[in-house]
């Protein structure tokens, strides 16, 4: 979770306010001072009357004339330039409050995600923190303007939900950060598809567990990021360097939707390459019609054959039982081969609704 880093500003004065005390208990005027020092005497007022700073070189000099070590000076000067900084820093604290309030900020403390609080300000400095950025300016740059192209090549700016969209986004890259995987490997993925398509059989308690092990040893990194309010993302694509990522929500936490986008995650990860950002079930600035008809796809047909699915039409009168025969001749889920027909509307809605299984993402997760 982010921390907040507040700043409740404290009055710290210039150091010329603490020359000036030390040069009147030792009795010593500021043309005395100047000459002393080798400095023009307006230099020295300038300082004694806030109007100047004192520099590295003139604390040294000041710690020959008046016995007190330059890095007092040095640290009296940073301490003072810290202090206005940060008090202009507040202006963007403050221009940031409206912009907060296109985050769902209570559902993000909720997860986690950022820390629970009432006050605007903090929330604007807790979302700065989140998502990695000093004021709304680096935000719009990055989700909106595409100022970073290689990082992010999609613009949200068109985007009436734009701020759960990257929220949502945004702790994927978060989650991302916390796994280690090895180089990806092409070869590899396509190698352990059967054993993924196995798992969407099976479905173990842990299976998320075995999804992100296996995917890690083909090079590829899978989190699971909880939905929130205005972002309804089945899931997304990115690549991170040489790094893909597939981040999913388990939406509708149905098992034939989860698996479709999962391997259609993987469908664009094969055929698409590093450039192409996929986000599901929203719309963007960048998406790529082509792209995902391709990934649907690949992930159907992965999931039942085109032949498949004719031979179970030829059916006329098909049973949920004749679904569970057929699930089990293709090494698919029952879930899959309704959900799939619903879908084309080729069933009544009502057949085999009890053959869906739910998602658990379990604690096992990493």
């Amino acid at each position: 979770m982010a921390t907040t880093t507040q700043y409740y500003p404290q009055t710290v004065s210039h150091p010329g306010t603490t020359l000036v005390e030390i040069l009147g208990e030792k009795q010593m005027g500021s043309k005395e001072f100047a000459v002393r020092t080798g400095k023009p005497e307006k230099t020295i007022s300038d300082v004694l009357n806030g109007k100047s700073g004192i520099t590295p070189e003139m604390a040294v000099l000041f710690e020959q004339v008046l016995k007190i070590p330059a890095h007092f000076w040095i640290n009296r000067q940073r301490a003072y330039d810290e202090y206005l900084a940060r008090i202009e820093y507040q202006k963007t604290i403050e221009e940031g409050i409206e912009w907060s309030k296109t985050f769902p900020y209570a559902k993000m403390a909720s997860l986690g995600w950022v820390e629970p609080t009432l006050k605007k300000e903090a929330k604007v400095i807790n979302l700065y923190n989140y998502f990695g950025v000093s004021n709304t300016k680096g935000y719009y740059d990055f989700y909106h303007h595409q100022k970073l192209l290689v990082n992010f090549r999609i613009s949200l700016k068109d985007n009436e939900n734009s701020g759960a969209i990257s929220a949502w986004l945004r702790q994927g890259e978060i989650q991302a950060d916390n796994l280690n995987v090895p180089k990806f490997d092409k070869k590899k993925l396509f190698e352990i598809l059967p054993k993924l398509k196995m798992m969407m059989v099976s479905q173990p308690t842990d299976f998320f567990r075995q999804i992100q092990d296996l995917c890690k040893y083909a090079g590829v990194k899978v989190v699971h990021t909880p939905c929130l309010p205005k972002a309804p993302i089945h899931g997304s694509t990115r690549w991170f360097g040489d790094v893909p990522l597939i981040q999913l929500s388990g939406r509708y936490k149905r098992n034939d939707i989860f698996w479709f986008t999962f391997f259609h995650e993987i469908g664009h990860i094969l055929l698409h390459g590093k450039k192409y950002i996929a986000i599901e079930n929203i719309k963007y600035e960048g998406e790529n019609a082509i792209y995902e008809n391709e990934a649907n796809d690949f992930s159907a047909n992965l999931l039942m054959s085109k032949e498949q699915e004719k031979e179970i039409l030829s059916n006329c009168s098909l049973t949920e039982k004749d679904v569970i025969n057929y699930a089990e001749k293709f090494n698919t889920h029952p879930a899959i081969i309704i959900g799939r027909l619903q879908h084309l509307k080729l069933v009544p809605f009502g057949l085999g609704n009890n053959l869906f299984n739910s998602i658990d993402f379990c604690s096992e997760q990493k």
